[in-house]
């Protein structure tokens, strides 16, 4: 019939059709297959980056007695046999793996340890010797004399230590729960402590029995070279009791009263409360003094410079010290003991388990030179 519509053309259409879908449905399924390939290598990237832990098949035999036969049933004697990290007055050093992450996260929401110079010792009886004055030197010819220069003034630093402790506690119940981590859990838990501790003492502790804090140190407004060592330098708001009229040039002289080296790493610190503050400052063009990090996990900065906070820095107020800036790392000594101490007691808070986790810690400013701080005062 002469009518008849013919049918190749559609049903190569058909065909056509019929054939890019299957190929998006193959794309479709290919994507999804290296989706899932991606996250797996993501997964065995960070399992590697982590400590290998009591759930790990590859943990050492020290690492499952310990949580397996100490933390979580009290059992001594096979932890005896497998370490030699037993104190005379009780508890078990923790093995490698854990300690490694209380120090990860200890470092990671402990503001100063976060940026100051961390060293582990032996002994609670460190000592460190700093130069107060280079060595001299000079030019000669060849065959000319060589005079007799001065030897730099050494200083000697002890850092005064004490005993940091911490005591969470978790149920009998929690710790029968294999699914239940513990050694995250006790890691994260002892970690949280020991930075409250470490926060308020790196700052303002005494050096009785702690360390001692670097507002704790003597301080002047006399320029380098002619304060006392171990003297912090100090500039003034220009107000009694607050900032005066033009805040971000106070700010800027206390920037280039730290020499250039230690500018390379400086970083400010303050509460967030003096933050709040200073966020609304402006200079003369009326651009903001504080810039947000760009990045996330990138640092806000002031004048160019990271901003850390630290909630036991002093509130603005007469007299107070709530801004410093420096190089912390050149600035500031912190000695720790490596080893955690771990006593576990069933006993004071039945029906909780205590985990009693001590360690060893000390700090005291190393150079003076290193961080400046500004008065609230005339």
């Amino acid at each position: 019939m002469d009518n008849e519509i013919p049918t190749e053309p559609l049903d190569a259409s058909f065909d056509l059709i019929a054939r890019q879908d299957a190929a998006e449905q193959a794309l479709s399924a290919l994507r999804g297959d290296v989706d899932e390939v991606k996250s797996r290598l993501e997964k065995v990237s960070r399992a590697a980056a982590r400590p290998a832990l009591g759930g790990s098949s590859a943990a050492s035999p020290e690492l499952k007695g310990f949580v397996d036969g100490y933390l979580r049933q009290g059992r001594e004697s096979e932890l005896k046999s497998l370490t030699s990290g037993v104190l005379a007055d009780g508890g078990y050093a923790v093995p490698r793996e854990i300690d490694a992450l209380i120090s990860a996260q200890l470092k990671a929401i402990s503001p100063i340890r976060a940026i100051a110079q961390v060293v582990q010792v032996g002994t609670s009886g460190y000592r460190k010797l700093v130069t107060s004055a280079g060595t001299a030197s000079g030019w000669v010819s060849e065959t000319a004399a060589r005079p007799e220069t001065t030897t730099g003034k050494f200083n000697e630093i002890v850092p005064p230590m004490g005993e940091l402790y911490a005591n969470p506690s978790a149920s009998q119940a929690m710790l029968d729960d294999a699914a239940f981590d513990l050694e995250e859990w006790l890691a994260g838990e002892i970690a949280t402590e020991f930075a409250k501790a470490e926060g308020a003492a790196f700052i303002n502790g005494t050096g009785t029995n702690q360390p001692k804090g670097f507002l704790g140190a003597p301080t002047s407004n006399a320029a380098d070279a002619a304060r006392p060592f171990g003297t912090l330098q100090f500039s003034v708001t220009g107000n009694a009791s607050a900032f005066d009229t033009t805040p971000e040039l106070k700010l800027i002289d206390m920037v280039h009263s730290l020499k250039a080296a230690h500018r390379q790493g400086a970083v400010f610190v303050m509460n967030s409360k003096t933050l709040s503050t200073i966020r609304k400052f402006k200079a003369a063009d009326g651009s903001f003094l504080w810039q947000p990090g760009i990045m996330d996990g990138a640092p806000a900065r002031l004048l160019g410079y990271p901003v850390i906070e630290a909630e036991d820095m002093p509130d603005v107020a007469a007299n107070a010290f709530p801004i410093a800036f420096g190089n912390f790392r050149n600035g500031y000594l912190i000695a720790e003991r490596k080893a955690t101490t771990i006593l576990r007691d069933p006993f004071t808070n039945k029906p909780y388990v205590n985990f009693y986790a001590t360690k060893r810690v000390g700090g005291q400013v190393l150079d003076s030179d290193a961080i400046k701080l500004l008065k609230v005062s005339l």
